[in-house]
């Protein structure tokens, strides 16, 4: 199955770079490009890719707009992949409420690249600690002042348990590591979790589990 990516950045010399790249996979296809926000909607509009890699700041419209545009329009179908840069560390939690599956840094390694790709186009999401570890709870803790619009009622504690986990970061090995489970009954937790609480993916369980208080800024892995 081969991944069609487009990728949308104003900077010519960042797109090709990106772009040649990818196309050095046999499963990966840059099926086009975009120099600013507006003409990445059209484009993904056009080709319905599987992954569109946005630059946050484009001219126009930003990757952030873009972003949210592309998932709507395509039901989920298109993941949105951020470029970013520590520069630009309070867009993220923007970015995330958009609909946007995971961060690249522009300075990532091509291996980097590949694995971002292949991760957001599996339909996971890509919280690299470096990024998302820091950030979100910096930025959720500045941003979110309103009561939560959900609670967690309707999960077990166990659920709940498992939503405190993925938000500071733990892979589903890990989490079954810590709470002396299988992997198979992580799976079993977040499925069941996500259905209840209506989540698309990872991305979206942090930002609850922030906005519900479940965890707050500065707050370390045991």
């Amino acid at each position: 199955m081969v991944i069609r990516v487009i990728v949308a950045d104003d900077q010519a010399v960042v797109r090709t770079a990106f772009s040649r790249l990818l196309d050095t996979q046999e499963d990966i296809e840059v099926a086009g490009e975009a120099e600013d926000g507006e003409q990445a909607i059209r484009v993904a509009a056009d080709l319905r890719p599987d992954v569109a890699l946005l630059d946050i700041r484009m001219p126009k419209l930003g990757g952030i707009d873009a972003a949210r545009e592309i998932v709507t329009a395509s039901g989920g179908a298109t993941k949105a992949l951020m470029l970013t840069t520590f520069g630009l560390d309070e867009y993220v939690y923007d970015a995330l409420t958009a609909g946007a599956s995971g961060f690249l840094l522009k300075d990532a390694t091509f291996p980097e690249l590949l694995h971002a790709v292949r991760v957001v186009a599996s339909g996971h999401a890509l919280l690299a600690p470096e990024i998302t570890g820091r950030l979100i709870a910096e930025f959720t803790r500045q941003r979110v002042s309103a009561p939560p619009v959900r609670s967690v009622e309707g999960l077990t504690a166990r659920e709940a348990e498992v939503l405190v986990l993925i938000a500071q970061g733990l892979s589903n090995a890990d989490i079954a590591a810590r709470l002396t489970i299988t992997d198979h009954t992580v799976k079993t937790h977040i499925n069941r979790l996500f259905a209840k609480m209506e989540l698309r993916d990872r991305a979206q369980a942090v930002i609850l589990a922030y906005e519900m208080g479940l965890v707050v800024a500065g707050m370390q892995t045991p």
